[in-house]
């Protein structure tokens, strides 16, 4: 394991960030205005029921909804329904909850609200293939675009047109009621509209554009799909459509403001700290040795930051499937950082999805610095033949450094901090 006092330091920065994005913090600035009609709560995504518990909690009046969560994410709710279904490949308790969600919005006034709770993970949440396709089509285009190392914009813009809930559809079933969308953003540029593929927020992307995207990175769509886009029908609604007229979008958590928090508290323990950037795309292991490589010339040369430091970043990168390991988009980034950072002792680093649960498994990331690949290599282990089968997840479990915090709540995307050089002493 890595230095104690390094761990701790690193899992403190992680926790300060997600506090940050809170769900009663996020929310309480953020509540609209009371309607003289009914107000009702939808939602999707890992922390959907944590933010309808909070909501339940801040709104003074009565209300009524459905929200949908990942297995074993629910929360307690007063009057909300919470729905459960499977991420990351869709199931039929998933149809099933986008036809709730269908119908919690059916039959409303232009005098009621809707508070839609989005964050991230609802697209795979929220199945509902349109006329012609199955919900095994919708599991096999889901199982090829987390295959394919396309970027979250590429993938939520080609779920959109293969679905009758995404891209808008769910708010404009509830017109003519006002549809508020309040966001934990996960996504990189904090665009509202991709957030769980954007169920209450209409995209400008057009079928043309989407069908660069395929072409451009060669994206082998399942051929039922492929007929789908070919024949042009059920295309989301425009950013533009009357039913969207006075609806109204709030980003009320990001990685931006969460990275803020860790570097304030890295601050105030004595350590300088560096924002790199909130919306880090690319594939996870070729950002992992960007990474590694900045930490080498700090920890060598004091530049282009003086330590002891911190350096942060969010984003969302992803995971081209090579091998058939186990692991997730952080813990990748970080067997690539700690193959990179190989003997370099000065350098120690934590990677985690702030949602708590890095892919498949049940680990938020993991730890590493300059002795991983030594340790993997006496536990028998070659560190880049893990990587070249994606089984991060397997060589830290192999030597005891992966980060476990169960659900957090929230989801605000990746959180990467690097620390450089020594922390201060205790005082």
């Amino acid at each position: 394991m890595i230095d104690p006092r390094k761990r701790d330091f690193l899992a403190g920065l992680f926790e300060a960030a997600v506090l940050r994005a809170d769900p009663k913090r996020a929310l309480m600035d953020a509540l609209p205005q009371k309607p003289k009609g009914r107000t009702v709560v939808v939602g999707a995504g890992k922390g959907a029921a944590q933010l309808a518990a909070a909501f339940e909690d801040l709104w003074d009046g009565p209300l009524s909804g459905t929200v949908v969560t990942r297995y074993g994410y629910a929360a307690p709710c007063k009057t909300i329904k919470v729905l459960e279904s499977s991420h990351p490949v869709p199931d039929s308790a998933g149809l099933a909850a986008s036809e709730a969600l269908f119908a919690t919005v059916s039959g409303l006034s232009g005098d009621d609200l809707v508070v839609a709770l989005i964050c991230g993970g609802g697209s795979a949440l929220l199945p509902a293939p349109p006329e012609g396709l199955t919900l095994a089509d919708e599991q096999d285009l889901n199982r090829v675009l987390l295959a394919s190392g396309a970027p979250i914009g590429v993938m939520n813009a080609i779920r959109k047109h293969a679905s009758r809930i995404k891209g808008g559809r769910l708010a404009a079933a509830a017109w003519p009621a006002k549809v508020v969308s309040l966001v934990v953003s996960d996504v990189p540029g904090d665009e509202a509209c991709q957030v769980a593929s954007g169920p209450t927020i209409p995209d400008a992307v057009t079928l043309a554009q989407v069908e660069a995207m395929i072409a451009a990175r060669a994206i082998a769509l399942p051929e039922n799909i492929r007929e789908h886009l070919r024949s042009g029908k059920d295309l989301p609604p425009r950013p533009d459509d009357p039913v969207f007229a006075k609806n109204e979008v709030r980003i009320i958590a990001s990685a931006g403001l969460s990275l803020e928090a860790a570097a304030d508290m890295a601050r105030r323990a004595g350590v300088d700290a560096v924002i790199l950037s909130d919306a880090i795309e690319g594939e996870a292991r070729d950002v992992g040795l960007v990474h590694a490589a900045i930490a080498r010339e700090v920890a060598g040369r004091d530049r282009p930051f003086t330590k002891p430091v911190v350096i942060l970043s969010g984003g969302e990168t992803t995971v081209t499937l090579r091998g058939k390991g186990r692991g997730g988009r952080n813990t990748e980034f970080l067997l690539s950082l700690a193959s990179a950072i190989d003997g370099v002792a000065a350098i120690a680093a934590l990677a985690a999805d702030t949602d708590g649960i890095d892919g498949s498994e049940d680990n938020a990331g993991a730890f590493a610095d300059g002795s991983t690949a030594g340790r993997l290599r006496t536990q028998g282990l070659d560190p880049l033949a893990s990587l070249s089968s994606n089984d991060a997840w397997g060589a830290f479990n192999a030597i005891g450094d992966l980060f476990v915090t169960g659900p957090t709540g929230t989801n605000v995307n990746d959180f990467r901090a690097i620390l450089v050089g020594e922390l201060p002493d205790q005082k």
